[in-house]
């Protein structure tokens, strides 16, 4: 069956305009809500929204549970006179405006949200008591991991004492006693998360807009998944994992990426009727419209590479879940609206999953010039049950992959899309991806504004520099709304 078509934007909660160093769920998240109403979007696309740990990635979450508390919006908390106002001088930005920072943000934030914890007694204690019995299956967890980050200097779980490590039950329940002011700490922390999230989306839902969460297929390696649920992953006695995630050497990386992720245990997975992904799922079930499963392939097979490696040029495919998994989670997955992420090594095993599924796929339209008619990234060969970026996070903006084109290639780009002159290629390149057949069309932010390479998300294998972008206040103009709200129009998204 046809489905509609539709347009959103992709832009991360960190990348909204803020005077706190970072994107909240705050004013300007509704101000964008507001203006994605305005510019006939349907969807907003956004990344993970979990807690990050070391290099501040969302793909390397230390909770595929919670959420991130730095997109607690501090002015709300004045509000509710948790903090006052004066409370919020050290927050402000002291970076040039456009970058997260993250490393103040670590030293700082967290202090800040400790005042406001102090006035706990303000919030709706019975509401908090609720919020804590209905998620207690993660939440216990994870604040038992954070309390214990800071006793042991954010040291990994897997350099505690091993009795901690390895969770013993007498041990744990000693250290819950001694913490205890501490996981209320972090659970309070949560609760303020999903407070703000929920009333954001349930705004954003009464404009019309729906918002695609996306849930990385794997989890850091120092987290409170991988501690509280060792017997999930592939570890050794010592807790280290025996193999490492990753993809073997591709468009982005000659060397392949090492992740370095543990990876499942799907044998145990699947005789526990993938209880631990469950509920995963249902937890982003509670919070999205619809979700994109990051790296789709690896459901079918998955690349490891043997720990110690320090490239992931030496691994090898290993055979995943395939079909009876998504046949498992079929009720979880049930009013999702799914994308798959089927890029990368596809084989004719990988493209039949997707079709068994039924999931759209991604087309990205910085693959499609190659000058080989058959690139299944040029839209004359889309099929409508897809969703067309012109690139995502991973890839450089549409100026910046433009600039770095060489004469021939660039030439290919012009001549597809009928447009000699440089300056109008960005949005003719968007036009492409508007008027193809895919029935859902998401276009980056930086693209519609049309910044180059230094306003790019992330550069996968890199470890630095990454996922800092910020949307300025003014970049949010009527006269954008109005462009895409006429190619809403013409196309009939």
């Amino acid at each position: 069956m046809k489905k509609r078509r539709a347009a959103g934007i992709l832009l991360h909660i960190s990348s909204l305009p803020s005077p706190y160093g970072i994107g909240t769920f705050g004013e300007e998240s509704y101000r964008f809500v507001d203006f994605l109403k305005s510019a006939g979007q349907t969807y907003w696309q956004v990344l993970p929204l979990g807690p990050t740990g070391y290099g501040d990635s969302p793909y390397q979450v230390i909770s595929s549970f919670a959420g991130n508390p730095y997109f607690i919006d501090l002015d709300y908390l004045v509000e509710d006179g948790l903090l006052d106002g004066k409370d919020l001088v050290q927050a402000k930005d002291s970076e040039p405006e456009g970058t997260v920072d993250y490393s103040k943000l670590f030293k700082e934030r967290f202090s800040l949200l400790r005042k406001a914890y102090k006035k706990i007694d303000l919030i709706d204690r019975v509401e908090f008591e609720e919020f804590k019995l209905e998620n207690s299956d993660w939440l216990e967890d994870y604040s038992l991991y954070m309390a214990l980050k800071y006793k042991y200097d954010q040291k990994p779980y897997y350099e505690w004492p091993r009795e901690v490590a390895k969770r013993e039950v007498e041990t744990l329940e000693a250290l819950r006693q001694e913490l205890s002011v501490e996981l209320e700490y972090w659970s309070f922390l949560q609760y303020l998360f999903f407070f703000q999230w929920r009333n954001l989306k349930d705004y954003a839902n009464k404009q019309g807009i729906n918002i695609i969460g996306d849930l990385p297929i794997y989890v850091g390696r120092d987290s409170a998944d991988v501690w509280a649920n060792p017997e999930v992953f592939c570890l050794d006695e010592d807790y280290s994992p025996i193999l490492l995630s990753g993809v073997p050497p591709d468009y982005f990386s000659p060397q392949g990426q090492l992740w370095g992720n543990p990876v499942y245990d799907w044998e145990y997975l699947e005789e526990t009727d993938y209880s631990w992904w469950k509920s995963r799922i249902s937890q982003s079930k509670h919070i999205f419209d619809g979700l994109r499963l990051d790296h789709f392939r690896g459901f079918e097979s998955y690349w490891v590479v043997n720990s110690g490696n320090e490239t992931a040029v030496e691994g090898s495919w290993v055979k995943g879940p395939g079909m009876q998994f998504f046949e498992s989670l079929k009720e979880e997955l049930q009013g999702l609206e799914i994308i798959a992420e089927d890029l990368g090594f596809l084989t004719p095993e990988v493209y039949k999953l997707k079709y068994d599924t039924g999931y759209m796929g991604m087309a990205i339209l910085q693959f499609a010039f190659d000058g080989n008619k058959d690139n299944p990234y040029l839209p004359y060969n889309f099929e409508n049950n897809s969703v067309v970026y012109p690139g995502t996070h991973d890839n450089d903006t549409v100026r910046g992959w433009l600039s770095k084109l060489d004469e021939q290639s660039l030439s290919k780009v012009k001549d597809y899309l009928n447009e000699q002159d440089d300056e109008k290629l960005v949005w003719e390149i968007i036009r492409a991806a508007y008027s193809s057949v895919s029935s859902l069309c998401i276009v980056q932010f930086q693209d519609i504004l049309e910044q180059g390479s230094e306003c790019r998300m992330n550069t996968p294998s890199s470890k630095s520099g990454n996922w800092s972008w910020r949307l300025k206040r003014e970049d949010i103009k009527d006269e954008i709304s109005e462009k895409l709200l006429e190619l809403c129009r013409i196309y009939g998204r």
